[in-house]
């Protein structure tokens, strides 16, 4: 895991690294569903990859308790090993079908993700970093979080599967 990086000024995605890092974060993450606040932490974990917004993970403890159903199938990350996902159920019953996922058991370099979730922001009704809403990194696949604090152009959008 990287030490903490100055987030007074933007960041461009072309200067995160590849393979990714892991970065603590301060910053106040809030994740919305139904009205209710299902998630509000400063003890994120962001992970930072070439042309890609960051990813927020938050610590399971800092999730409201049984909202996470996990399901089968898995994916194979490159870097962080096998994904495994999750159901969201809002508080007052709402199932949002694979909104979340983990890496139980991640490679080498990436210990510090264990214990910790990302959520797809498209898939929740709000998500916010520091109070600045999120926009959700374009596909259906990568879940990066963007905010103004953060450059593209990002992977994801149609025609840049090969970048």
């Amino acid at each position: 895991m990287s030490e903490d990086v100055d987030r007074s000024a933007a960041e461009s995605v072309w200067d995160y690294p590849r393979p990714p890092i892991v970065v603590p974060s301060g910053e106040r993450v809030v994740i919305e569903l139904d009205g209710e606040i299902v998630v509000d932490t400063r003890r994120s974990l962001r992970v930072l990859e070439t042309s890609h917004p960051p990813v927020y993970y938050v610590p399971g403890n800092a999730i409201v308790p049984g909202l996470l159903t996990p399901i089968s199938g898995t994916t194979w990350c490159e870097f962080k090993g096998a994904a495994s996902y999750f159901d969201v159920a809002s508080p007052s019953g709402r199932l949002v079908a694979r909104a979340a996922w983990h890496y139980p058991e991640p490679t080498d370099g990436y210990a510090a993700l264990v214990g910790h979730v990302a959520f797809y922001p498209g898939r929740m009704d709000r998500c916010t970093v520091d109070q600045e809403p999120v926009v959700a990194q374009h596909g259906d696949f990568y879940g990066g979080w963007i905010t103004s604090k953060v450059t593209g152009p990002f992977k994801g959008g149609p025609g840049t599967d090969r970048w």
